[in-house]
C-alpha cells in the first residue's frame, strides 16, 4: 500500500513592529498562522510545520530581556494546548516551534510535535545555537545564546499518523552529525523550521539540506520566514521553503518574498527504494568515527 503524505510548510512575514507589546505580537502571529493551517488543510495537507519561533518576530536580532516574556511551558502552555485542539479538528500532524520555559530562567528554542488526533508526542530542543553579528550594526545579529540554553534532549523522533518525524531547527542544519542521528533513530521526514536572512549562508540553503536528505535517505522540509522585520532590519528573510526527497530532488518550493503555504507530496515508499540502491547505512564504518567525538 502506498504511503504518500501531503506536506504543508508555512512561511510568513511577521508584520508587527518590534516595539509593540508582546501580546500584540503573539495574537497577530497566532491568528495569522491558524488561518494558514486551515488553508493547508483545504489543500489536503496531512502534516504541517510552522516557522521557527512562529508567534513573534525573530527577536534574537537584539539582546533585550523583555523577550523572555514570550516564553511558555510545553506542553502545558496555552499555545501548545490550542494547537492540540486544532490538530484534533483538522486531523493533521502539527510541528509547532515555540519559545519554551522549562523553569524560570531556563529557556529553550523548541518545537512541539502533535499527532493528528491532538496527542502531544514530545518536543525537540535546538542543539546548536548561533551567536554572531549580522548586518552592518554591531548590535544586530543572531544572539541566540542570550535567549536559549542548548538543547538537552538529543535527536528524538516521533511516530505520528503520517510516519516517523524528526526535527532540526535552523542553525542545526549546518551540522551533519545530528541529521545522521535522526536517520539512525528512524526519521522518514525531517523538518527544519528556520529564521535565516540573505547573506553569507544563503547559497547553502539549497545545498546543505538536500545533501542531508541524500546522505540519510529521508524527506526533508525546510521552512523560512519572509520579509524585513523592524526595527532591526538585520536582513531580508528570503522564504524559499521547500520539500526535498531522498534523492535530493525538489518536490515543492516556495517564493522568496510571499507569505504562503507550500504544499508537496512525499511518497515514503521511495525511502526504501533509495536506501536499497545507495547502501550508505550498510557501508557505514562507525568503529572508525571515534575521533569525531574526541575533539
Amino acid at each position: 500500500m502506498s504511503r504518500k503524505v501531503r506536506v504543508g510548510l508555512i512561511q510568513n512575514h511577521h508584520e508587527v513592529p518590534g516595539d509593540e507589546p508582546l501580546e500584540v505580537h503573539k495574537k497577530w502571529a497566532i491568528d495569522r498562522h491558524v488561518g494558514m493551517i486551515y488553508e493547508a488543510k483545504q489543500q489536503g495537507a496531512q502534516v504541517v510545520c510552522l516557522q521557527e519561533l512562529f508567534y513573534g518576530p525573530y527577536f534574537c536580532a537584539e539582546q533585550n530581556t523583555k523577550w523572555y516574556g514570550m516564553t511558555e511551558p510545553i506542553p502545558d502552555g496555552p499555545t501548545t494546548r490550542m494547537m492540540q485542539e486544532i490538530a484534533r479538528d483538522t486531523g493533521m500532524v502539527l510541528i509547532v516551534p515555540l519559545y519554551e520555559e522549562d523553569v524560570t530562567g531556563i529557556y529553550y528554542n523548541t518545537a512541539a510535535v502533535i499527532d493528528a488526533d491532538g496527542t502531544y508526542l514530545g518536543k525537540y530542543r535546538k542543539n546548536h545555537l548561533p551567536h554572531v553579528q549580522a548586518g552592518e550594526s554591531p548590535h544586530t545579529g543572531f544572539w541566540e545564546k542570550f535567549y536559549f540554553r542548548p538543547g538537552n534532549l538529543g535527536y528524538p523522533v516521533f511516530r505520528t499518523a503520517v510516519g516517523t518525524i524528526g526535527v532540526y531547527i535552523c542553525y542545526d542544519r549546518h551540522f551533519p552529525e545530528g541529521a545522521r542521528a535522526l536517520a539512525l533513530n528512524g526519521a522518514e521526514i525531517v523538518f527544519n523550521p528556520s529564521a535565516t536572512v540573505a547573506g553569507l549562508s544563503k547559497y547553502l540553503w539549497h545545498l546543505e539540506q538536500p545533501a542531508h536528505a541524500v546522505a540519510n535517505g529521508y524527506f526533508l522540509g525546510a521552512i523560512n520566514r519572509v520579509g524585513w522585520e523592524s526595527p532591526w532590519n538585520m536582513g531580508e528573510f528570503y522564504g524559499s521553503s521547500y520539500l526535498v526527497d531522498p534523492r535530493g530532488q525538489f518536490v515543492a518550493q516556495g517564493s522568496s518574498d510571499q507569505s504562503e503555504v507550500v504544499i508537496g507530496d512525499a511518497d515514503l515508499d521511495l525511502i526504501r527504494e533509495v536506501r536499497n540502491t545507495w547502501q550508505f547505512f550498510r557501508d557505514r564504518r562507525p568503529e572508525t568515527y571515534g575521533r569525531l567525538t574526541d575533539w
